[in-house]
């Protein structure tokens, strides 16, 4: 088992989202950092649209599905849909390998960083963004 650390900067979300779920599913132990910085693409009304009313069919007053705030949850629940049953055997161990993190922490800051974006000119938007129009 390896570790693999991906710099989520400019990473197109569900490619980033598949790529760590085949690496989970291999026993590779994956770390995702700046995953605030990951990109949607798509236009920005609709894909906020679109997350605002996954958000809205959970909640407090209803009992799901609840749909995360926060930038690095909603990558690790778009990596946990790239994973099959991850409720069971081999999804429920492939999900626990991986953790997503917002900025860089400092027990990483010095280790090498698979750089997993690149710069963007299209249509696209940011995690962060997704997750404060919420």
């Amino acid at each position: 088992m390896q570790t693999i650390i991906i710099d989520g900067t400019n990473a197109t979300l569900g490619r980033l989202a598949s790529y760590a779920a085949k690496q989970a599913l291999l026993g590779n132990k994956i770390i995702i950092l700046n995953s605030e910085k990951a990109v949607i693409s798509g236009r920005k009304k609709s894909t906020i649209r679109s997350y605002k009313d996954k958000r809205s069919r959970g909640g407090s007053s209803q009992r799901g599905p609840f749909y995360p705030r926060e930038p690095e949850k909603i990558l690790k629940r778009a990596i946990r849909g790239m994973l099959p049953d991850y409720r069971r055997g081999k999804g429920r161990e492939a999900f626990k390998r991986i953790t997503c993190y917002s900025g860089v922490p400092e027990e990483h800051k010095d280790k090498k960083m698979i750089k997993a974006g690149k710069e963007k000119t299209s249509v696209y938007m940011s995690i962060k963004e997704v997750s404060n129009k919420m």
